[in-house]
C-alpha cells in the first residue's frame, strides 16, 4: 500500500510490460523502497502510441495507455490531458446515463473528498481518476482532482486538468484562476495572465484575479520584451517596413506599443476611407487587446449600422458592452463605491437578458440558451416568466437536471412548496453523491420539511449533509435544534 492509503503502487501487468525497457530496476538484492531510476525517462513513443489509438477512435486502448503511464509516473502533462481528452470523446460518443455513471463512481468520489480533506493528496487522486472514468465531465470532481495534483506537486498534471476544465466549463473563475496559477508556476507568465483576464470576465469582482492580474502584468511584458529581442531573418524581404507591420499583426502575444503603432496605422486608412467597416472591426480588435472596450464598442456599433442585419456583429456589440460594464464594475470596487458597483452590476444583468432574448430568437430551440434565460429571469425576481422558461428546458436531456434545479427555485419563491419539492427530487436523481449541488438540494428539502412541520424529514435530510460537511450553511445548528 502506498503511504497514503490510496491503494498500491505497483503498476498493472500491462504497465510494466510497456514501460520495462525506459526504467532501469536496482541492483540486485536491493529493496525497492527508497530507490529512484537514474535514467531521464521519455515516454513520447508511448504517448504517440496512446493518441494513435484515440485517432482510430479506440479510446478504450487510448485510456489504458495513459493510465499505465500516469501509474508509472503521475507528473507526465501530455498523459495527463491526453486522458482528459480520451475520456471526454468515448463519453461523448456513448452518450450513456448520466445518472449511472454517477452511480457507479460514488464510492471512489466519496473517498476521495474524506483523502482530500486529511492532506493524502496522491491517494485523491487515483481514487478522482477512477470516477472520472465514468463522469469524465463533472467540473467539481475535475477541479478538486487539479488541486490535489498540485497539492502532491505535480503541477504539469495539474496543468492539464486546469486546463480541460477551462474548456469544458469556461466560464468557471476558479478554474481559470487555477490554470492561471498553473501556467506561471510552469513559467509562462503571458498565458498565464490570459487565464486570470478571462476569470476576471466570468467575475469582474474577483479580488485573487484582480491581484494576480497585476502582478504578472510586469512578468507579462518582460516575456514579451524577450520575444521581441529574437532575431528574425528579414533579408529576403525587401520592404522592411512591410516586415515589421506583418511580424506585429500576425504574432499572438503583441506589445502595448505594437497594438499602438497598429492603431495609429489603422486610423490613417480609416481616415481615407471611413466607411470602411472591415477598418472599423480591425480598429475594435485593436482597442479590446489594449483593455479600451468602451472604445471598441463605439466601433463595432458604428460597423452595425452598416450591417444592421448581421448576427455576429449584434452578438459581438453584446459582449463587448458587458466587458465594459464589468470593467466599470471593477473600478467602482477599486474606488470603494458599493452603490455604483451595484447599480452597474443591474445593467449587467439586464444586458445579459437582453442579450439571452436576442439569440433567442435567432435558435428558438437552443434548451443551453433558454436555460440562461430562465436563470437570468429568477435572479431578477421575475419567478413566472423564468418557470416558462425552464418548463420548456427540462424537455432537453442535458439541460433537465439544471433546469429541474432552478424550476424548483422558482416554485420554493413563489411558495409553492410541493412542486418545489417535486422539481428538487428529480434534480437529486443526478446526484447520487453529496456533492455541493446534492447538498444546496438537500437544504432546501430540509427548508421546506421544516415549512410543512415535518421535523424529522427536515432533519433527515439535514443529517445526510451533516455526515459529509458539518460546516455547511447552518446545518450544524439545525441538526441541534431538530434532534
Amino acid at each position: 500500500m502506498d503511504e497514503e492509503g490510496g491503494g498500491t503502487l505497483t503498476a498493472s501487468k500491462g504497465a510494466y510490460s510497456i514501460f520495462r525497457r525506459c526504467i532501469r530496476r536496482p541492483p540486485r538484492g536491493r529493496s525497492l523502497i527508497g530507490w529512484a531510476p537514474t535514467a531521464v525517462v521519455d515516454y513520447t513513443k508511448h504517448i504517440q502510441k496512446a493518441e494513435e489509438a484515440a485517432r482510430r477512435r479506440n479510446y478504450d486502448f487510448a485510456i489504458q495507455l495513459y493510465q499505465q503511464l500516469l501509474e508509472i509516473d503521475p507528473d507526465v502533462g501530455d498523459a495527463r490531458a491526453g486522458l482528459r481528452r480520451a475520456l471526454k470523446a468515448r463519453h461523448e460518443k456513448k452518450k450513456g446515463s448520466r445518472f449511472l455513471g454517477m452511480m457507479k463512481g460514488a464510492g471512489p468520489l466519496a473517498a476521495a473528498k474524506t483523502l482530500a480533506k486529511a492532506g493524502k493528496h496522491n491517494a485523491a487522486a487515483k481514487q478522482l481518476e477512477s470516477y472520472l472514468t465514468t463522469n469524465p465531465m463533472d467540473e467539481g470532481a475535475n477541479l478538486l482532482l487539479g488541486i490535489c495534483l498540485e497539492a502532491g506537486g505535480h503541477t504539469h498534471s495539474a496543468l492539464a486538468v486546469f486546463e480541460f476544465l477551462t474548456e469544458v466549463a469556461p466560464r468557471n473563475p476558479e478554474g481559470l484562476k487555477r490554470a492561471g496559477a498553473m501556467m506561471r508556476i510552469n513559467g509562462d507568465p503571458v498565458r498565464a495572465l490570459e487565464y486570470y483576464e478571462r476569470a476576471l470576465e466570468a467575475d469582474p469582482r474577483d479580488r485573487d484575479a484582480i491581484k494576480a492580474r497585476k502582478d504578472l502584468a510586469a512578468e507579462a511584458a518582460l516575456s514579451r520584451s524577450r520575444f521581441d529581442e529574437v532575431e528574425h531573418s528579414r533579408e529576403q524581404i525587401v520592404d522592411k517596413d512591410e516586415a515589421v507591420r506583418l511580424e506585429r499583426s500576425q504574432r499572438r502575444h503583441q506589445s502595448e506599443d505594437d497594438l499602438r503603432a497598429e492603431l495609429e496605422r489603422m486610423e490613417t486608412k480609416f481616415a481615407d476611407d471611413p466607411s470602411n467597416v472591415d477598418s472599423m472591426l480591425a480598429m475594435a480588435d485593436i482597442l479590446e487587446k489594449l483593455r479600451d472596450p468602451e472604445a471598441a464598442t463605439d466601433l463595432v456599433e458604428r460597423a452595425l449600422s452598416y450591417r444592421k442585419d448581421s448576427a455576429d456583429l449584434a452578438e459581438r456589440l453584446g459582449q463587448l458592452q458587458a466587458k465594459g460594464l464589468k470593467k466599470a464594475i471593477a473600478r467602482a470596487d477599486k474606488a470603494g463605491d458599493e452603490q455604483e458597483a451595484d447599480r452597474l452590476e443591474g445593467q449587467l444583468r439586464e444586458l445579459e437578458l437582453v442579450e439571452t432574448r436576442r439569440r433567442l430568437e435567432l435558435t428558438p430551440g437552443d434548451a443551453a440558451l433558454r436555460l440562461s434565460l430562465g436563470r437570468a429571469l429568477l435572479s431578477q425576481g421575475n419567478y413566472d416568466e423564468a418557470a416558462a422558461e425552464l418548463q420548456k428546458a427540462v424537455a432537453d436531456p442535458r439541460q433537465a437536471d439544471s433546469a429541474h434545479m432552478a424550476l424548483a427555485q422558482c416554485f420554493q419563491e413563489k411558495g409553492f412548496l410541493d412542486l418545489a419539492r417535486s422539481e428538487y427530487e428529480k434534480a437529486l436523481t443526478a446526484h447520487p453523491g453529496v456533492d455541493e449541488t446534492a447538498r444546496e438540494i438537500l437544504y432546501n428539502l430540509g427548508v421546506i420539511a421544516e415549512a410543512e412541520g415535518n421535523s424529522a424529514e427536515a432533519r433527515s435530510f439535514y443529517a445526510r449533509i451533516f455526515e459529509v460537511d458539518i460546516g455547511y450553511k447552518d446545518v450544524s445548528e439545525k441538526m441541534e435544534r431538530l434532534k
